[in-house]
């Protein structure tokens, strides 16, 4: 016991140290790479499906409109176009997910010592400040994504972002709401922040917990041990298992529930991150999103593409938390 006790000693001070943040970061940023270009194919066609590409349109309705819509994308641009905007994705996720877990780290270390103190507030609050850090980013790929009409050239990056910066430039002084946005043109790179943050909430909140209790479970009934890895007690585990194929299980499960919880948000955000391309002089209000959603598309039109992203979501939080799981070994965090 009071080895037991020493070590708990030891490890508390070492989990909020500068070391543990700086390789907890790097542990969640390689997560989040390795992960979004495991799926980055997807991801292009979904964001198309979503934002309702008129190109597009006619692959969303059938199953076989993935491998369809892919097809002409490699047609039209070349096998690199399935990755079109991948770019600023990786700039955007390593941030992101080494901010995401690391705050998450951090977090568990001071607040949730046990999993009994773990509580949505709090893993909402860590997943909130990485999406505002992150968020421009995530417009710009999504804007980079959703242009299908050429192959990539070099400089679009550039071009995309100068277009957000000015839209709405040449609008009339006397336009709704074109004051804020030219007085803070940074807002033009927040379009859909506000969905976000309500789709933060079932998504935040439950990916991050059913992870952690499938993980526990799982790691109790077929590994014999702590969610930690320590072993519970003499008796051998159910089954041989590697501790990452356990992860890959708890996350794939963590992924589908929470991709089911805020899909609809996900689709109001599409909208109105390309809104900007429709009324580029003001901010698409979300009850108008949603309007303009269920006239054209009906109840349906909140779940578009949600096959897809089972397909996109459930690898992708295996990959990203197996990843993370299996850096934080390497790393002694």
């Amino acid at each position: 016991m009071q080895q037991s006790g020493g070590q708990a000693q030891h490890v508390a001070p070492h989990r909020r140290s500068w070391d543990y943040v700086l390789r907890s970061g790097l542990a969640g940023g390689i997560a989040g790479c390795a992960a979004k270009t495991a799926i980055a194919p997807l991801d292009r066609v979904k964001i198309l499906f979503q934002a309702s590409n008129p190109d597009y349109q006619k692959y969303s309705g059938r199953w076989l409109g993935v491998v369809d819509a892919m097809r002409r994308i490699v047609d039209q641009q070349g096998t690199m176009g399935l990755f079109h905007g991948h770019s600023a994705t990786i700039l955007r996720i390593f941030p992101y997910a080494a901010v995401k877990y690391m705050a998450y780290d951090l977090l568990h270390a001071v607040l949730m010592p046990t999993p009994q103190d773990e509580t949505g507030v709090r893993l909402f609050m860590s997943g909130v400040l990485s999406v505002f850090l992150t968020y421009p980013l995530e417009l710009i790929r999504v804007r980079l994504a959703f242009d299908t009409k050429s192959k990539p050239q070099p400089g679009s990056l550039r071009h995309i972002i100068t277009k957000i910066y000015h839209e709405g430039a040449d609008v009339a002084e006397g336009a709704p709401q074109r004051t804020l946005l030219h007085q803070f043109p940074i807002l033009k790179f927040y379009r859909g922040f506000s969905s976000t943050i309500m789709g933060m909430v079932p998504y935040a909140g439950t990916s991050f917990l059913v992870f952690e209790r499938t993980k526990a479970w799982l790691y109790g009934l077929l590994l014999n041990r702590d969610s930690r890895g320590s072993p519970l007690s003499d008796r051998p585990p159910l089954l041989e298992l590697s501790r990452t194929v356990v992860d890959l299980t708890a996350g794939a499960l963590a992924g589908a529930i929470s991709q089911t919880a805020s899909y609809p948000f996900e689709v109001i955000r599409r909208r109105q991150q390309v809104g900007g391309l429709l009324h580029p002089s003001r901010m698409q209000q979300i009850s108008e999103t949603i309007r303009w959603i269920y006239a054209t598309r009906g109840l349906g039109g909140f779940y578009i593409g949600l096959g897809i992203g089972y397909f996109k979501v459930v690898p992708m939080t295996a990959i990203s938390f197996a990843v993370w799981s299996e850096m934080k070994r390497i790393l002694g965090v």
